[in-house]
This record gives structure tokens, sequence and C-alpha cells, in this order.
């Protein structure tokens, strides 16, 4: 998920025209007030643990996230969690994602860290890219998938594990590879022969097989 911010900081430009030290001050302050109360709803409305990161667009736009969905994202803020001492059993999808797994055999705690990865369990979650829904399908993926809705957490999670599957048999079960084919795609993971050497790459499967541990613990 992210949140654009091109209103507030245009709204700030406006103010440092004025060319004064009254305006500077103003300025600085309604950018901290502002960023404050953006990034304040931002956790209240997402209520997971994650850090929330911001990146700056080519047109000047600002971009907030919960997860570095791409190159460029930096640690905005550090967040906590209600929920940090029960990542697994308060999953608000546990059922779909049990119902997925064993539809398509995949490891069910496999499937809540991807979606963790993804979206922060957020249905409405959008990267810059264009992925949606909860498992951040691509659009191509959707229509791979016959998904009619990608925010329908349903259809998301089932077509999301569907493609997981998939991948997994194609690198005979080796999670670390299909994870990163996941992100990058499979071309990528083809033309490198192992997991890409992007770094978001390589920390998105770090990300979910750090929370897939995490879950095996708390099962």
């Amino acid at each position: 998920m992210k949140i654009c911010c091109d209103k507030l900081f245009n709204g700030i430009k406006r103010l440092k025209t004025a060319n004064t030290d009254a305006a500077d001050i103003i300025g600085g302050f309604a950018a901290v007030l502002l960023i404050s109360m953006i990034v304040l709803q931002f956790i209240y409305l997402n209520n997971a643990e994650a850090n929330i990161y911001m990146r700056r667009g080519k047109n000047g736009t600002v971009y907030f996230s919960n997860v570095p969905v791409s190159n460029g994202y930096k640690v905005f803020m550090r967040t906590a969690s209600k929920y940090k001492n029960k990542p697994y059993k308060i999953l608000k999808y546990r059922k779909l994602i049990q119902k997925a797994a064993k539809r398509y055999g995949v490891n069910s705690r496999l499937i809540s860290a991807v979606v963790k990865a993804e979206s922060g369990y957020k249905k409405s979650a959008v990267s810059d890219k264009g992925a949606e829904g909860l498992m951040q399908l691509m659009p191509a993926t959707q229509r791979m998938l016959n998904v009619s809705n990608p925010f329908n957490p349903a259809q998301n999670i089932f077509a999301g594990t569907k493609y997981l599957k998939s991948l997994l048999v194609k690198y005979n079960g080796n999670m670390s590879l299909a994870l990163a084919a996941y992100n990058a795609g499979k071309n990528a993971v083809k033309q490198y022969g192992g997991i890409p050497p992007y770094s978001q790459t390589q920390n998105y499967v770090k990300e979910v097989v750090y929370y897939y541990n995490r879950y095996k613990k708390n099962k």
C-alpha cells in the first residue's frame, strides 16, 4: 500500500516562494505536522507490524509504503504491531489460506509469509508497479489465472497460491527460487541461474523466509 503526497509538497513549495523566514518556518512546521498525520493514519489503517518506507518519484510525488515494493524506498519510520506476539493465530484470512493450502498442496505458513511480505495483509494494497491485492498479483498474472477482482481476498489468495505452487513445481520444491521468481519473474531467475542480484528480490526472499520460520515457531 502507498500514499502519495504530491499535494503536500506542492503546498510547501508555494510557501517557499514567499522567500521569507516566516514562510520557511511555516513550511517546515506544516511539513512535519502533515507528514506525521499521514503516517499515523497509515499505521492505523494497516494495523500490522511493518516499517514505513518512503520513496520520491521522478515527478516529485512522494510515496509511503509498508512494503518496499521497488528499489528507492528507504525506512521512514519503524513501527510495532499490537499483534507482535500472535503473528499467525489471529490472522484475518487464516481460513482462506488453509483452504488454498489444502487445494494446491502448499504449506499454509509459506502462503501466510508471502501475504505478509507482499501486502502486510492489506487486501486493497497496490504497488507502484501495478501489483494488486493480498498476494500482489500483476495484471498479466491475473489474466492468466482468470482473476476478475484482485481485491477479493478469496480470488487473490487462491490465485496467488496456485501461481506459487506452479513455481514450486518448476523449481523442484526450491522455495528460494520459487520466491525469487514470484518477485522478479521466471525469466530473471533463468537469466542469472538463481536468485537475481537485485537487492529488492534478495531482501524479499529473506523476508518471506523469515516470516515462514517465525510462523512455524508460533504454530
